[in-house]
């Protein structure tokens, strides 16, 4: 078992600040989803730490695993987790952000930027939706969380590896790049003036798209919106007086996907 004072086990736990993880190019990936889908992309994990439990949890997992992997005390485990609940198991890994432009020339279809998002947990789960619904691209724009932040990777359940991740770019970079691109621009607004049911019944939603989804609280600022070449709401059938950012990306993702998926 490492020493919970270890050089190597200290450098780990550094990677929970932000900071140190721009500047090392590192992260933490915690829980099984996402150490399992890191270790299916092959250079991405530089090593795993674990818990006894959690190695033994996860002993067929890292059997194949070419990567060290060390014991740490269940102390330890807790002070490398930006969660409540510490999985027991967690990969330093590098980081797998490529630039817009590179993400963007492979013939992407679907591609969601996230502009001004805050809230880690929803960003993740956004991400994982993307990766469900079929996304090629997520970009993290503006004064959004950063990708790596230990809730929002543990969020993507292991998506974060699948898809191309585009980090520190403005929305306007990423709205001018996705027009160049060939996509259409659609800014999903609570108060949209089109409906996204309408757009999906009169087949609008089957071009390449790159959907722009905004802050929790605030949503996009109005700048972006006017800057998108429809602004869409997600119709509200019943009493509720809005979707949170996550439920009304699924659906709006899905809604493309379906279209697509008839071309």
């Amino acid at each position: 078992m490492l020493a919970d004072s270890n050089a190597r086990l200290a450098a780990a736990r550094r990677l929970t600040d932000r900071r140190a993880r721009r500047d090392t190019g590192r992260f933490l990936a915690e829980g099984s989803p996402a150490v399992s889908e890191a270790l299916g992309r092959p250079g991405s994990v530089v090593e795993v730490f674990g818990t006894i439990s959690g190695l033994r949890r996860h002993a067929k997992l890292l059997a194949a695993a070419e990567v060290p992997v060390y014991e740490i005390s269940s102390k330890a485990a807790a002070k490398l987790s930006e969660t409540a609940s510490p999985q027991g198991i967690v990969a330093v890994c590098r980081a797998v952000d490529v630039p817009l432009e590179r993400a963007l020339a492979r013939d992407a279809r679907l591609v969601v930027v996230l502009v001004d998002a805050n809230d880690p947990g929803n960003a993740g789960t956004i991400v994982r939706t993307a990766d469900a619904a079929g996304a090629d691209v997520v970009v993290f724009a503006g004064r959004s969380v950063d990708a790596y932040n230990g809730k929002a990777v543990r969020a993507s359940a292991g998506s974060l590896f699948h898809l191309d991740i585009v980090v520190d770019v403005s929305p306007a970079e990423a709205i001018a790049a996705g027009r160049a691109a060939g996509l259409a621009v659609l800014a999903a607004a609570g108060s949209g003036l089109d409906n996204l049911d309408d757009l999906a019944d009169r087949g609008a939603l089957r071009a390449p798209t790159q959907w722009l989804f905004g802050n929790e609280a605030n949503g996009l600022p109005a700048e972006v919106t006017e800057a998108a070449d429809r602004s869409v709401r997600v119709p509200i059938h019943g009493r509720a007086e809005s979707l949170n950012l996550a439920a009304a990306a699924a659906v709006c993702l899905y809604a493309s996907a379906r279209a697509h998926r008839a071309t």
